[in-house]
């Protein structure tokens, strides 16, 4: 099928074409406002021509490989092709590296855990920064160990070559973040990876939060810089439609069994024996994603397009905007680097206001803004706790609260992130509203809004206010 995208794509033209940019939602008075998302760092909206794409092709969507009617034919080379391009955004070569599909970058991450073949006395090199996803998965395969964070948040590159340096002969893998989903701290992840491989050690890098807003390429395998595995969530790449990917060496997943068995990742099999096919079919058991898989590369292609450098300048001047209007509020702390102009971070920044819990600050502003923003430890706990500057004792009161069903209990911090569609003016209205919740004590809120233990958010008091009826089947 042919690939038909947005021509001649713009940032200042972009915002037009976001699905849903001028929804609206209910707020606690029940005037009905449009929606400011201010979330991106979890989710993306769908580009219009992302959706378009999707509709061109459903009329041939249909059971990919091994078929022989023409719609199977045709959608099977859409599913190839969509492979393809994801392999060139990133630099992969066809012939050394394999691109696989899974759900999101959390599956990818799993998937890769399970098909490196690790031994009992095998470590795994992380950080403290991690998501969840770059830690749980290699706690169930090999010790895991942690490079420390700098006070505010950065990577603490001399603990890490100082763990390499100690532990280099069991190290199997540096497994670490792009970029942070709490701080939006960047790690040079290139420079990292050569500190690596002069120990023998390769390197995964967790690129979900990174690929949406900076190029990320693999290099050839000879460069000492490479990347040598990749995972990536289309939900953060303006291509919410289920699809993740993981792009590593050929030979890797070659050997061994995979992680999934069933239909699609045998060649034979017999009541006695089976056989495996070759990747990346050994590794996407089942019917796969073929509407995520074009989804993907069509939204990777609008931003080449759009051009990342340009992306990184505009996300940019927004953050340098926002740390200069949010530290005018006062008892507002934020996190990670408080400098305008500094190109170690991202457009993803978390904060407290004093004296009022990270929920209800993100309830106010959901429910009395219409801002959409996110509370809480962001899949990144022990990271949140370096930065609140936690110690054991505390954790073991908060355990035991959240044991007992404190959920509303826990810290955390209140995270705003930007995408290509945000603007100044947004970032006025959350400043404006922030400006407003220490203008009323915690109390007054409190008496407005209401801890749902279902939702694990604040909710408002109001009676009739039933969020289900925004949607329903």
């Amino acid at each position: 099928m042919p690939w038909r995208l947005w021509r001649n794509p713009s940032l200042s033209t972009i915002r037009k074409q976001i699905i849903g940019i001028n929804q609206k939602v209910s707020i606690s008075d029940g005037r009905r406002v449009r929606y400011i998302n201010l979330d991106n760092a979890a989710t993306t909206p769908v580009l219009k021509p992302v959706l378009d794409q999707v509709l061109d092709f459903l009329p041939w969507y249909s059971g990919v490989h091994r078929g022989s009617g023409h719609k199977s034919l045709v959608s099977t080379a859409a599913y190839d092709a969509a492979r393809v391009r994801i392999a060139e955004f990133f630099g992969a070569d066809p012939d050394y590296h394999v691109v696989i599909f899974s759900k999101n970058t959390t599956e990818a991450i799993n998937l890769l855990a399970s098909r490196l073949q690790f031994r009992p006395d095998d470590m795994v090199l992380t950080t403290l920064m991690e998501h969840h996803s770059n830690d749980l998965p290699w706690r169930r395969v090999a010790a895991v160990i942690r490079a420390n964070v700098h006070d505010e948040g950065s990577l603490d590159e001399q603990d890490l070559e100082r763990k390499l340096s100690l532990y280099h002969h069991r190290i199997k893998l540096l497994a670490i973040t792009g970029a942070s989903n709490v701080t939006g701290w960047l790690n040079d992840i290139h420079r990292l990876a050569a500190l690596a491989h002069s120990y023998g050690i390769p390197v995964m890098v967790d690129g979900a939060q990174l690929a949406p807003h900076r190029p990320i390429k693999l290099l050839p395998p000879d460069d000492p810089r490479h990347i040598d595995f990749l995972a990536i969530s289309g939900h953060k790449l303006y291509a919410p439609f289920g699809i993740g990917v993981l792009i590593g060496p050929r030979r890797v997943f070659e050997q061994g069994s995979p992680a999934f068995t069933g239909g699609g990742t045998v060649n034979l099999v017999t009541p006695q024996a089976v056989q495996w096919a070759a990747p990346p079919a050994k590794d996407e058991a089942g019917s796969p994603n073929v509407i995520g898989a074009i989804a993907l590369a069509t939204a990777l292609g609008i931003l080449d397009d759009l051009g990342l450098d340009q992306i990184a300048l505009h996300e940019q001047s927004l953050t340098d905007y926002a740390l200069t209007q949010l530290q005018r509020i006062p008892r507002l702390k934020l996190y990670g680097s408080t400098q305008t102009q500094d190109e170690r971070r991202l457009g993803v920044m978390s904060f407290e206001l004093e004296g009022y819990h990270h929920a209800l600050v993100a309830a106010v502003l959901a429910f009395y803004g219409g801002i959409g923003v996110r509370s809480g430890c962001f899949c990144a706990q022990p990271y949140i706790q370096r930065l609140l500057g936690l110690d054991a004792t505390a954790m073991a009161r908060l355990t035991r609260e959240h044991l007992s069903g404190k959920a509303k209990h826990l810290p955390g911090l209140v995270r705003i992130s930007f995408g290509i569609y945000n603007t100044v003016r947004e970032l006025d209205y959350l400043v404006k509203t922030l400006q407003d919740i220490p203008s009323r004590a915690p109390e007054y809120w409190l008496q407005q809004l209401s801890w749902d233990d279902n939702l694990e958010c604040y909710v408002p008091r109001k009676p009739g206010f039933n969020l289900r009826e925004e949607f329903s089947f």
